[in-house]
Order: C-alpha cells, then structure tokens, then sequence
C-alpha cells in the first residue's frame, strides 16, 4: 500500500519540517521545510530517518537513543522525544513528535515526524543560552521543550549558579508568548517595605516620596512572562497577594482600590528547600502549588561534568572575546576535577582569573593551578596531584599560600601594570577586556 498523493501534497505545505516513512524507517516522502534543513544538497527519499539526521548506519534504538517508532509500537499513540539532529546549520536540538498512520484493519502502516528546533540551547559552544550534551543536561532540556508550549507555571529548582535565568528564558522564547516580554524579579533584592510596590506599582500619594504613579513589574510582563527568581525570599505578607494574582489573574496597585487585570505566566525559581520552609511556617504552602504545577530540577555542574570542555570553550570567549584562548589538556583535566559548589557561575570567574595570569594566548596548567588556589573553596589538593603537576605548570609559578594576598588576580594585574610599558588602551587589548573595565579594575586597586 502506498501513501496518498493528498498525503503527501498536505505534508508539502506545512512550515515546519515533515517526513513520512514506513515500518521499515524509510522516507517516503519530505517536505520542502525538512529538505532545506537536513539534507539540501542530497534527496531523502528512500533514505532512513536514522541516517539522514544522525548519520547512524542502525535504527536510534539501537545507537543509544530513544526512538519514537519503536515507543510508537508499543504505546499504540503519538510520542514526543529529544534528539540531537545533524542539520544544515550543524548539531541542533530538536524535538520530535511522531504520529502513527493505520491501515484499514486498524494497523500501524505509516508514520509522520514533526520536527522543532529547540530554541535557547545549543549542543555547541554559543556566544549565549543553554550548553550542554550530558544526559543530565538532555533530561532537563525535553522537561524544558515539553511544558514550554503550556500556559502552565514552572518552577525551578537548583543550587546558586546552575542557570536558572537561562531556562527561563528558554522556556518562554519556546512558548506561545515569546514575542512578548519575558520580566525577572530579582525577589532576594527588593526590601519588604517597596516589594508590593515593585510588583504591583502604585499610584501617586501612596506613600512618602510616590510623587507620581507607576506601574509594576506584573503589568509590564502582560501578555509574557514574570520570571520570580529566588522566591523563597518573597515576605510572607506578600505571598498572600501573589498566591490571588495567581489564582484569578487580578492585583491592585498600592494607594488604589481599582482592581486591575493582567494576562501572565510565572515561571519561579529558588535555590531554597521551600518544603522545609513550609514546615518551618516561612513559605506558604498554597503558594506552593499554585508554582509547582511543572517543576525542573537544574542539574549541578558536578552532575555534568562531561558538558565542563564545552562550557569552557563557550566561557572563555565571553570573558575573553578578543583574545581567543585556548586551553591545554593538563589544565582541562584539572578543571573537570573541580566540585564547583558555585557551578557554572564559579567556572565562569575561575576562567577568568586564569586569563587574567595568563600572557600568552593559551591556559595552561599553572594557570588554572593558580586561579584555584587563589579560590575561597579549592575543592582538591595539587601537592597530592603529582601527574597534574607535571607538565606544562612549570610555565607559571605556584600561587602563594591563600591569603597572602587579597586575590592572585590584583597581584597578576599589579604585575602587568609595573610590566607593560604602552597605553592603558593597549593594556585593555592585551587583557581582551574593554579600557573602560580595565580603569574600573585598577580604580579598586586605590
């Protein structure tokens, strides 16, 4: 039995990236979308899914992956999975959603595969978003790409450092509402006493110094997103109030009785136990519901370290941009060995230390010896790391004990400074950081 031709006329006109194949995984038919974004330069049809966007030579099942036929067979239904494709544009990652095709007699005969690219993440070092390969960082990713399309509050869950804003904007640049704004409050840094001001706005006369009105936080995020960082530390007093913008879209500005409507999704986040601090009586545990409908737990760096090259890499060129370093593998070796209690935010300023010491164009092991060991919390011993030591550290000299200095990054640049013999524009080049960051820098050497 062959597909219909209105079949595969209907699959033609679709935006998004389509193929229709059979049991035997074979392309029957691809749209003009997927052929664009797979395979522009070669035909599909008659090709495997499989090969075509993963080059395997056997079915995804069968390569380590989770494929949607195969689950399609058992469930009898449509299924939704993550996979990591090779397109036009290289490695990205899509989602795909494949619906089972029934012959007369009610059996599986064909079947058809949307695919959407995920927005926000990128398997690849990226000048922005989400970075990652690991499978802890994958399980995240299809939680992210699954609620994202739903108007359902999230709640995000993980250690300091771990990207929580990043995953909030990932999920609303992958929902409906993504042309609209996506609005963080910052809950840890508003003081009780202006919190419901901030939030809802207020109008003018409402209290001292309100000498005109204005609008909130959540009237700004209408139509898109209110992203509520570090909720565990909204007042209790307050989470009365969000708990009813929660529950009936509706808030009233401070000094106003008007009630007031708005059309937002709240995507929330805390590093906090927020069950204990309801059994402590700190957290609401109404409120908690109403935040927890989907929640994602951030997984830490140290439960993905296999992503640690590719964060690197990524790093190095936001905090160095003009200077493209690179890393030896002694060095890497020694950073993947880290624990990172402050995760991928703490990586971040121990790679940045480490170019701060660093002349040449590439860190080596003495480099990242010396960025450690000028850390508040160095996580291993390189006097018991003989095999580390070896190699290229003898490029640069051992740190100083901590707390001989403030930071070995102010001795490296007091060094620099007594060293360097142009202008400080030049200086600021050499660094790969803007002169106008260069003079703050040296302003806090005074």
């Amino acid at each position: 039995m062959k597909p219909l031709p209105e079949l595969m006329s209907y699959l033609e006109g679709l935006p998004d990236p389509h193929i229709l194949f059979d049991k035997q995984y074979r392309i029957l038919a691809a749209n003009a979308a997927y052929r664009q974004q797979f395979s522009p330069e070669r035909s599909v049809v008659g090709r495997t899914c499989y090969e075509v966007s993963h080059h395997f030579s056997v079915p995804c099942d069968q390569a380590g992956e989770s494929c949607p036929l195969a689950q399609s067979r058992i469930s009898g239904q449509r299924e939704r999975v993550l996979h990591l494709h090779h397109t036009s544009r290289g490695e990205e990652y899509v989602n795909i959603e494949l619906a089972p095709l029934l012959d007369e007699a009610g059996r599986q005969a064909y079947y058809v595969e949307k695919m959407e690219r995920v927005r926000g993440a990128q398997s690849q070092p990226a000048a922005q978003g989400l970075i990652g390969r690991s499978p802890a960082f994958q399980h995240m990713l299809s939680l992210i790409s699954r609620v994202a399309p739903s108007q359902a509050s999230v709640l995000l869950l993980g250690a300091s450092g771990t990207g929580k804003e990043l995953v909030a904007r990932a999920v609303h640049e992958s929902s409906t509402r993504a042309a609209r704004a996506l609005v963080p409050v910052d809950c840890a840094s508003l003081p009780d006493n202006l919190f419901e001001s901030e939030l809802f706005g207020h109008e003018r006369g409402a209290f001292t110094g309100a000498s005109m009105a204005k609008s909130g936080l959540v009237e700004a995020a209408s139509g898109g997103t209110l992203f509520l960082d570090e909720v565990g530390d909204i007042p209790l007093a307050m989470q009365v109030k969000l708990l009813r913008l929660l529950e009936t879209g509706t808030y009233r500005r401070v000094g106003s009785t008007e009630v007031r409507r708005t059309d937002i999704r709240v995507i929330a986040a805390t590093h906090r136990d927020l069950e204990h601090m309801i059994q402590a009586g700190s957290f609401r545990e109404d409120l908690y519901y109403r935040l927890s409908t989907f929640p994602i737990h951030l997984p830490a760096l140290h439960e993905r370290r296999d992503d640690i090259g590719l964060l690197v890499e990524a790093l190095l060129a936001r905090v160095a941009p003009q200077r493209k370093l690179q890393i030896s593998e002694a060095a890497l070796q020694l950073l993947k060995e880290q624990d990172y209690p402050g995760n991928v935010r703490e990586l971040r300023n121990l790679l940045e230390r480490a170019a701060l010491l660093c002349d040449g164009d590439t860190l080596v092991l003495g480099h990242v010896e010396q960025a450690v060991a000028s850390g508040r919390r160095p996580s291993i011993s390189l006097r018991g790391n003989p095999a580390l030591l070896e190699s290229d550290s003898v490029l640069v000299k051992l740190a100083p004990v901590p707390g001989a200095l403030k930071t070995i990054a102010r001795a490296a640049l007091q060094q620099l400074l007594k060293e360097h013999q142009g202008s400080r524009a030049e200086l600021a080049q050499k660094l790969g950081i803007s002169e106008r960051s260069l003079y703050r820098k040296l302003k806090a050497q005074d």
